[in-house]
């Protein structure tokens, strides 16, 4: 049997999901294939923590809301097509939320402003997003869980955050263990060493197994500061593109790293577990 191995950032708490996700589940986990289920807003979050509580290990959820469900507009790329309702940060109930057991981190946050010509007023959003990723990072460390992180076609914005935040609560950030990880990365290599440098570290997905952007980012690559993930039902890695992604196919994105590496699968499947279970302490 294959070593153990985690996706960590799967959306089976999504309705892509919604007729199978339990067939699916069991024959992920039968596959030695742990996940972590990672919310967008109130009700997928809620959802995510439903799930994991019908497992007694390998299901976790991650609880939080996702800049795009910030305001309302129809949402579509070549992954995805569906409406969005605007929901406002409530501190409180996601609060409530992270303190069940298998709630083991806050996401997926961020910025995300590859949408923001279907708005009217650009700079409002950007603003909410902001005030609500900057309110979720103050709740991932006050509670000492760990924030998952998404950006997109924001990293100048990200970085500052992020900056200013560790200078105002440098009394809430770790020394010693990576406090965030940025999901699905997506920039270059420089920009990878400046998330290093921040403390946090970085995920892939099976976007590396069509492309080779990141080879040389991913040869040269600390063997701590990374995680695989699926973004399922999104990113299907080859050869499966066009078809849903699903958690099982996280071993295919651990394949693809340890080509690049010149490293056993084993090995990075192994790394990358280990990482894991460090950063979400599962």
């Amino acid at each position: 049997m294959d070593n153990l191995i985690i996706d960590t950032h799967a959306h089976l708490n999504f309705n892509y999901f919604k007729e199978d996700a339990d067939s699916v589940i069991q024959k992920t986990l039968n596959e030695k294939t742990w996940m972590i289920n990672v919310g967008a807003e109130y009700k997928t979050s809620r959802r995510a923590l439903d799930i994991a509580n019908r497992y007694e290990k390998g299901v976790y959820a991650a609880v939080g809301l996702h800049p795009m469900h910030l305001f309302e507009f129809k949402a579509e790329s070549k992954d995805y097509s569906f409406d969005t309702r605007a929901e406002i940060f409530n501190y409180d109930i996601y609060e409530k939320l992270a303190k069940f057991e298998k709630a083991v981190a806050i996401g997926e946050i961020g910025l995300d402003y590859y949408h923001l010509d279907q708005v009217d007023d650009i700079n409002k959003v950007k603003d909410a997003q902001k005030y609500a990723f900057y309110e979720q990072l103050l709740l991932a460390r006050r509670l000492d869980l760990p924030a998952i992180i998404h950006c997109r076609q924001a990293h100048d914005d990200m970085l500052e955050i992020l900056k200013d935040f560790r200078k105002e609560h440098a009394d809430l950030i770790p020394k010693e263990k990576p406090w965030a990880v940025m999901h699905c990365f997506s920039g270059n290599e420089d920009l990878a060493w400046e998330y290093f440098g921040l403390g946090l570290i970085i995920s892939f997905t099976g976007l590396i197994t069509f492309s080779r952007q990141w080879d040389d980012l991913i040869r040269r690559l600390p063997k701590d500061k990374f995680m695989v993930e699926t973004d399922c039902p999104f990113m299907t890695p080859e050869p499966y593109r066009g078809t849903r992604n699903e958690p099982m196919y996280v071993r295919l994105v651990a394949k693809r790293i340890a080509e690049i590496k010149n490293m056993s699968e084993e090995r990075v499947v192994d790394l990358t577990t280990e990482n894991a279970r460090q950063f979400f302490r599962i």
